[in-house]
């Protein structure tokens, strides 16, 4: 994208980049999977690799905005844990991602979602405190499987959703580790993303900054939605839409 491209946007672009800037910033203070939701949308009106750099400032930009409000809140065992993990799992992203057809690789990641989401509801009909063993391979699939979804397509989110909410995070300690999480991450990301890919351009960077305004919207009003949200209502509206996050990376 260029940047006369983007002052040519129509009406409806420009609607549906104001859309994707709130949610991102909605779901970093509030309901994660709604970010998913506008991977698609930015993919229709950048393509694939531009729409993925367009969205990592955006992601980051969000990121801050969660650590700085949720900053009394995070679990940082869980993020020493899974940090190796997943920047290995970056590793991967750059050098084998290429290998992995955009098809093969969304329908491995919805499947593994799909997956992990039966059995964590499945635990929580139990009713009972089990939660997914906090085993070091579990542990590890998770790091590499979300640092390699995050590098390759900005999809970690459900991956690090079903984690967090299998080892029963309350919603703020859920929001802030994430937050933490995905900042280190995205911030790791941005150098490769700028020297590998050379996706990164200055009108990217201008459209982000164009976003700042929405995203910051978006997190206002994903801080006050999740003050009156209850625990269980969290739990559930997080699982659906992550749900739908996973069935729409088979389409």
């Amino acid at each position: 994208m260029n940047l006369l491209q983007m002052l040519h946007f129509s009406i409806f672009q420009w609607t549906v980049a104001v859309c994707c800037g709130l949610m991102v910033g909605f779901s970093k203070t509030a309901i994660s999977g709604v970010s998913t939701l506008a991977i698609p949308l930015m993919a229709g009106l950048f393509g694939g690799k531009s729409s993925a750099a367009i969205l990592l400032p955006m992601l980051i930009t969000g990121d801050l905005l969660a650590v700085r409000h949720y900053r009394h809140h995070n679990n940082w065992g869980y993020i020493w844990r899974l940090l190796p993990w997943a920047l290995v799992g970056l590793l991967l992203g750059v050098t084998v991602g290429n290998l992995v057809s955009d098809r093969q690789f969304k329908i491995i990641i919805a499947v593994s979602v799909l997956i992990f989401l039966v059995i964590m509801i499945w635990l929580e009909k139990r009713k009972d405190e089990t939660a997914i063993p906090n085993h070091w391979w579990i542990t590890a699939i998770v790091g590499l499987a979300g640092g390699f979804t995050t590098m390759i397509g900005n999809a970690a989110g459900p991956v690090m959703t079903v984690y967090f909410l299998s080892i029963r995070l309350n919603k703020y300690d859920f929001i802030s580790t994430g937050a933490w999480l995905f900042m280190i991450l995205n911030l790791t990301k941005l150098p490769l993303q700028i020297f590998c890919w050379q996706a990164t351009t200055p009108a990217t960077l201008a459209f982000d900054a164009a976003m700042i305004p929405t995203i910051v919207i978006g997190a206002l009003l994903g801080i006050w939605v999740i003050k009156w949200l209850p625990e269980k209502p969290f739990r559930v509206v997080v699982m659906l839409l992550t749900a739908v996050s996973a069935v729409k990376l088979f389409f």
